[in-house]
């Protein structure tokens, strides 16, 4: 894309829409409309020292560009409900599936590319593999009404005979870095480690409840932040054959890795205790997760992704002990 090119980015005020938008600054784009609930006050610090032309709220997008008139040529579709623990499907219904079907008409409509967030929660516990294939997506069964709905809008992606000029769903699996600041009980395990480690000396992990697998052992493919960004960037940049692809490192770690990763970063031997996985999350947690990476390596995509010690080093020396933004 041309550097003057307008681009639409939902979810800028979120986690990794917000490094997003800092990404794309980076990269010279600055004619960008962010689209958000700009109501909680604490995701400000996220976006506010960013370049951007128009700041509107989420319900109000699409009548914005009615009376705007605004021509866009690219979305970044980021925005969604992604509290995994909100067991109220209403919720996801309306911001995942369709306020995201609106997107994607609007972007048939005016023909623009189109890149929205799925996720790696659409995969379940696993038992049909982490490929990208879009001949299991009618059979995943979801642990959860978040990946329930962001896998009922998958499906309807994939059935739709009338499509954006290029699109992609990416399958986030499991990702942390800066701009996680203000999710509470979903940001990732480091954070909440890291700041366990700064209060108490210690991390306390889940215990497993399934015997083949150890106290701390069980397995996620940890993806930083900035190779998230990257991989959207390089997506829309070079617009290959268009559908789902995974966004992940294709190498899956143990928690008991990633702690120990955050404790050598700062110099201290790991302490590590193990407690019981809360009941109301307990019979839907992923024990292993690691992302099928070939259809992207396919497509073209070489960049090395960051392994987990560089990026847990990175996130805890340059943005949580200086509790900066990106």
């Amino acid at each position: 894309m041309e550097k003057n090119a307008t681009i639409l980015l939902t979810g800028a005020a979120g986690f990794i829409g917000s490094y997003m938008l800092g990404y794309l600054n980076k990269k010279g784009f600055t004619n960008i409309i962010i689209v958000d609930d700009f109501s909680e006050e604490d995701k400000w610090f996220n976006f506010d020292s960013k370049s951007f032309t128009a700041k509107v709220e989420r319900e109000e997008l699409f009548n914005w560009l009615q009376s705007t008139g605004q021509q866009i040529d690219a979305v970044y579709h980021l925005g969604a409900r992604t509290d995994t623990t909100e067991f109220d499907y209403s919720i996801h219904e309306r911001l995942n599936v369709q306020y995201s079907k609106d997107i994607w008409n609007y972007c048939v409509k005016n023909n623009i590319p189109l890149l929205y967030a799925s996720s790696a929660a659409t995969y379940g516990s696993g038992e049909l593999g982490y490929k990208d294939d879009h001949a299991i997506v009618n059979r995943l069964q979801p642990l959860n009404p978040y990946g329930v709905s962001k896998n009922e809008f998958d499906k309807w992606a994939l059935q739709q005979e009338k499509q954006p000029p290029f699109w992609a769903g990416v399958k986030f699996f499991n990702v942390y870095g800066p701009n996680e600041y203000h999710k509470g009980r979903m940001a990732s395990v480091i954070f909440h480690a890291y700041n366990q480690i700064k209060k108490t000396g210690k991390v306390k992990l889940f215990r497993s409840h399934k015997p083949e697998f150890k106290d701390g052992e069980q397995l996620r493919d940890f993806i930083y932040v900035e190779d998230v960004a990257a991989v959207c960037y390089w997506l829309m940049e070079n617009k290959p054959t268009p559908g789902l692809y995974n966004v992940g490192t294709g190498k899956a770690r143990t928690f008991n890795d990633q702690v120990t990763a955050i404790f050598t970063s700062l110099g201290l031997a790991p302490q590590i205790e193990y407690i019981d996985t809360p009941e109301d999350i307990r019979d839907k947690y992923q024990y292993f997760t690691e992302a099928d990476m070939s259809k992207l390596q396919a497509a073209g995509y070489n960049q090395p992704f960051f392994s987990l010690e560089e990026g847990v080093k990175d996130y805890v020396t340059n943005y949580l002990q200086r509790k900066a933004y990106y």
